[in-house]
């Protein structure tokens, strides 16, 4: 038996409502630019939208134009999705509040999460949304996944509950020194200002 191997997220498909809402909220709300229209090749009674979140991947959404905005919160029974979370960048996340009580949406005010800083709201069907931004920025070349996985293994052995950003701080620490030589035998931290 072998594994079937991802390499990352091809797109993301959900379920919109009419052609114009669905614009309105992925193009007009959150800055993706709609890149793709083509029908539903499994449905002749959809559209299938295409828009960039950012990374060069895909969110696409069917639309029916019978299909109105419902307004209340999508099932999160096991199986469903519970939220779709976005990455912005620290200049953005602090004004997403601003932004989005600018528009009249409801939102969740600033989560801190430890290793990132969150901000939910709802679309126009219900799907909660998340936006988020990193505590760290990873050392070049290395992934925000390769800091967390060693910022959990430091964490545990800590006993903490969650990522602190200590664990993200030190993750950093190890990671650099694994991966970046130097001419010093001894790495450990000095005190210069004795």
């Amino acid at each position: 038996m072998k594994k079937i191997q991802s390499l990352g997220v091809h797109h993301i498909t959900l379920t919109g409502a009419d052609r114009q809402s669905s614009i309105d909220f992925w193009e007009g709300v959150l800055g993706m630019p709609f890149i793709f229209d083509q029908p539903n090749l499994d449905d002749p009674n959809e559209g299938h939208l295409y828009f960039d979140p950012g990374d060069g991947r895909l969110i696409t959404i069917f639309t029916n134009e019978e299909r109105k905005p419902v307004h209340k919160r999508t099932p999160t029974d096991p199986g469903c999705v519970h939220h779709i979370a976005f990455e912005v960048d620290r200049a953005m996340f602090d004004q997403i509040t601003d932004r989005l009580e600018a528009r009249g949406i409801g939102h969740s005010g600033v989560k801190d999460r430890g290793f990132m800083h969150s901000v939910y709201f709802k679309d126009p069907l219900g799907l909660l949304i998340e936006l988020a931004c990193y505590a760290f920025i990873p050392p070049r070349g290395i992934s925000h996944a390769e800091v967390m996985l060693e910022a959990h293994k430091l964490r545990v052995a800590r006993g903490a509950k969650a990522i602190e950003r200590e664990h993200l701080a030190d993750a950093t620490v190890l990671i650099v020194e694994r991966a970046q030589r130097s001419l010093s035998d001894d790495r450990e931290p000095k005190n210069p200002y004795r």
